[in-house]
């Protein structure tokens, strides 16, 4: 593809290749794999030079959740390459990007939630191109809502690509889509994204799909923290107001945290959450909003404990606003804060954090099955480690 304006950075390309072992196959994902393989790494991300990364049938959402995390934190130009199946999760009417583990009655814990994939991109520093082309397949629960719906994936991702529609019952369908990109690419063209869609469409030929094409412009950071989104039903949470000069302070916070000024940026947070609290009140939506911007500022930081600790406090602050604990917010922070405290190296500081972490786990057992655990067989371990040495 022939992405402009970017410079030198290197580009990252991500291919993730994920359907269901067994009977629940609707596509034959990772057979783009070998066709993507063979197009070079800075075709796929329109630079001079690329890194790729690649994900074949993964098993764990906490797994391509943590190498989406680590793509998106790259400076340069991000394309994302998505083939599989989605799903929709019937008790909160959710799309899970299906796993090789997944199956109907394991969806909530064995698959990617979408909109993990969403919050994750938005989180990207402003200005930074980011692309995703997919050829993916819907059941049918998930294709009704999608066709009502749409697929987002927020201001500022460029989307290409189709969703089938589902196919008949015992038929695998093909990533063709994907499979015609690669062809003209190895074949030496270089046409624009949009001109490549177009082609690639053509080139699947007729059938029941919903064509993706969203050139959108980059667009201001319009949260910080790396929530999940809530369902389709539920309002957004209400984010701070703006000061007198209309001025938004998360492009700068993220911009000084990125640059490794991590003591700026978390200055500037609290100065935000202490208004918030002066303005709205202890608890409120803004508070809790600035409470995970700080908690998200200590992870770029490079301060597990911190950010457990802001974490937890904030999932315990929903949670006393009465928010279920099935709520995608109650579930992001809960998961957030567990997943900072797996990082924690000092055996005693991690034992301090544990027993609110517990808590939590008992009242909000999250998506993935056997995470408390998990939580308490890491702990029974720490009672055997020293204290970490002191410098």
């Amino acid at each position: 593809m022939v992405i402009t304006g970017e410079g030198t950075a290197p580009g990252t390309a991500v291919l993730i290749a994920a359907a269901p072992a067994g009977k629940g196959r609707l596509i034959e994902a990772t057979s783009v794999l070998a066709a993507l393989a063979a197009v070079p790494p800075p075709v796929l991300t329109g630079t001079d030079a690329a890194t790729v990364v690649e994900l074949a049938d993964p098993l764990d959402p906490q797994t391509v959740l943590t190498r989406i995390q680590a793509a998106a934190a790259t400076p340069g130009p991000l394309c994302l390459y998505l083939t599989g199946q989605l799903h929709l999760d019937h008790k909160q009417h959710l799309l899970h990007l299906a796993l090789a583990r997944t199956t109907p009655a394991t969806l909530r814990y064995t698959a990617l939630p979408w909109h993990w994939l969403a919050g994750e991109l938005k989180l990207r520093r402003p200005g930074a191109i980011t692309t995703v082309v997919l050829d993916l397949v819907a059941d049918a629960d998930s294709w009704q809502q999608i066709t009502a719906q749409g697929l987002a994936l927020g201001h500022g991702v460029r989307v290409y690509g189709r969703v089938l529609a589902p196919p008949p019952r015992r038929t695998l369908v093909s990533p063709d889509y994907l499979k015609a990109c690669a062809a003209i690419w190895r074949s030496g063209a270089r046409p624009p994204l949009a001109q490549l869609h177009e082609q690639a469409a053509a080139q699947c030929g007729p059938g029941d799909a919903l064509l993706l094409a969203v050139d959108a412009p980059a667009s201001p950071l319009p949260g910080m923290a790396p929530r999940e989104a809530p369902a389709p039903h539920t309002p957004a949470p209400a984010q701070p107001p703006v000061e007198p000069t209309a001025t938004d302070p998360h492009p700068a916070i993220l911009e000084a945290a990125r640059e490794g000024r991590h003591g700026e940026a978390a200055s500037i947070a609290a100065s935000w959450e202490s208004q918030a609290l002066r303005t709205y009140g202890t608890g409120s939506a803004q508070a809790v909003h600035w409470l995970e911007v700080r908690a998200d500022l200590a992870r770029l930081a490079g301060e597990p404990a911190r950010s457990c600790e802001l974490w937890a406090a904030a999932a315990q602050t929903r949670l006393a606003r009465q928010q279920a604990t099935d709520d995608p917010d109650v579930e992001g922070a809960v998961d957030r804060a567990h997943h900072q405290w797996e990082q924690v190296r000092d055996p005693e500081r991690a034992r301090a954090l544990a027993p609110a972490l517990v808590d939590l786990r008992r009242h909000v057992p999250g998506r993935q099955r056997g995470a408390l655990a998990a939580l308490q067989r890491r702990l029974e371990q720490l009672h055997t480690q020293p204290p970490a040495p002191t410098h």
